[in-house]
């Protein structure tokens, strides 16, 4: 063969493979927008690795990346109001993770917690995310997917204060300030009102000890209500089609309190 065709050979097979783009790691980066200090937490899915760290504090109008490998699960979300005791103790009114330091070193969060869900490389190559609700809620919180190459890649999240809107028998206060809302699963226990983690990696708990289905598991007054002020968010355990989103080969940004405080 002349050397030339095999050289516009060569040429156009490296151009058609530069064309594609593989992925071996994932960015998130985490904005602190709100008008305090946060906590991040992170948790990893069984036999995966870890991120590090697992915890830190993070100053309002700071924000710190981290780096996920290829076709990681883990679930993201924000502690306040922390602070350590008189023994050295870390711990915090919302979102805590009992692990008794910044650090939250395998300890998922107590609720209730707005979540951040993510499983990079699942299905099809393509990444699977959502914000949830169904375990309370403490803080908005918004996730934009950046430089994707299919799937979709919308935002998602919550960006509404659901604290001054949360119903009295769901709110946690202190004092007289609202700084959260429990999922009505936490507060009433029943399976009516059920609520279940919709993450990814650990498919069972809830829904399996009360064996919902969606029959069964319907959205109450309280998930509809979430749902209305956070129409993106997963607000109850088969919330899926308008609240689970996609996309390949992304970077993603996580914001604490996207909003102004009267927003």
């Amino acid at each position: 063969m002349d050397r030339s065709l095999i050289s516009a050979s060569l040429l156009t097979l490296l151009l058609s493979l530069s064309s594609f783009h593989f992925v071996d790691s994932t960015t998130f980066k985490i904005v602190n927008r709100c008008q305090h200090t946060i906590w991040p937490g992170i948790l990893i899915g069984a036999n995966r690795t870890a991120l590090t760290p697992t915890g830190f504090t993070l100053e309002s109008g700071k924000s710190r990346t981290l780096t996920a490998p290829k076709s990681w699960p883990g679930r993201f979300w924000a502690r306040t109001l922390c602070s350590n005791d008189s023994s050295g103790k870390f711990s915090c009114v919302t979102a805590d993770c009992g692990s008794g330091k910044v650090k939250c070193a395998g300890a998922g969060s107590i609720p209730p917690a707005t979540l951040a869900e993510f499983t990079l490389n699942g299905d099809r190559g393509l990444d699977f995310y959502d914000v949830s609700l169904v375990d309370g809620y403490n803080l908005p919180m918004l996730v934009e997917a950046t430089g994707g190459t299919s799937g979709g890649c919308y935002s998602t999240g919550c960006v509404a204060n659901l604290n001054r809107v949360c119903p009295a028998e769901l709110r946690v206060a202190r004092g007289n300030l609202g700084v959260a809302g429990r999922s009505p699963c936490e507060a009433f226990g029943d399976p009516q009102r059920l609520t279940s983690p919709h993450w990814k990696s650990t498919p069972v708990g809830v829904r399996s000890i009360f064996r919902s289905t969606p029959d069964t598991c319907q959205p109450s007054v309280y998930s509809q209500l979430f749902k209305h002020a956070c129409p993106r968010s997963y607000t109850y355990a088969y919330d899926d089609k308008t609240s689970t989103f996609t996309c390949a080969a992304a970077d993603y940004i996580i914001t604490f309190c996207p909003s102004s405080p009267s927003s």
